[in-house]
């Protein structure tokens, strides 16, 4: 009987998550309130006081869900071995696909985590710092141009990533491979202009 009674806790708890994160991505931080998260999740209000202490709360532990999970992907992501400019290209588009398909996955999370929460920031950052790193060991190797300062190189593609994400990818318009595959193409190829000097 415990046990279903501690099944039912965890169930109640995870509806809970799911109401408020969709309340907060549609209604933004401020305008959600607790009775709105409650009637999403069709259960009391004295329940939410069961699992959380605030809607602050709530809200906080969706933001470190979202980075969690973000990292995790990030980081089970990782291909074998790296040894050609081939495979960097193989490992950014293998790990912006994963990304994607996360976010795809958990539409309401990655408006929390990628816009609303303080923290954004911060998860930017270490995306940028991420790509970054990637980028400049392979640089040195000598599988890109070296007069590219690579930390700038990371700034616009993450700044691709957050815009692109609420454009195209949650949408729908695009599928995560395809999209992930077109942003690849486009750092490396360009959009295919004639050279004319500056």
């Amino acid at each position: 009987m415990a046990r279903e009674k501690g099944a039912k806790g965890r169930e109640s708890r995870l509806r809970l998550l799911h109401a408020a994160a969709k309340q907060f991505a549609i209604h933004g931080f401020h305008e959600t309130k607790v009775s709105s998260i409650v009637a999403e999740a069709k259960l009391s209000q004295p329940a939410f006081y069961l699992y959380f202490e605030s809607k602050d709360a709530v809200f906080e532990e969706l933001v470190k869900l979202f980075h969690v999970r973000l990292t995790t992907v990030i980081n089970e992501s990782r291909l074998p071995e790296i040894n050609s400019t081939d495979g960097v290209l193989n490992q950014l588009c293998h790990t912006l696909t994963l990304m994607f398909d996360y976010f795809y996955a958990n539409p309401y999370l990655t408006r929390i985590g990628f816009h609303l929460a303080p923290q954004s920031q911060n998860m930017k950052q270490e995306l940028v710092q991420w790509v970054e790193q990637m980028l400049s060991g392979e640089q040195r190797s000598g599988q890109f141009k070296s007069d590219f300062r690579m930390n700038m190189v990371a700034e616009c593609l993450v700044g691709t990533i957050e815009r692109i994400v609420f454009t195209q990818l949650l949408p729908g318009k695009v599928a995560p491979e395809q999209l992930a595959l077109d942003i690849v193409n486009l750092y490396v190829s360009g959009i295919g202009m004639k050279q004319s000097k500056v």
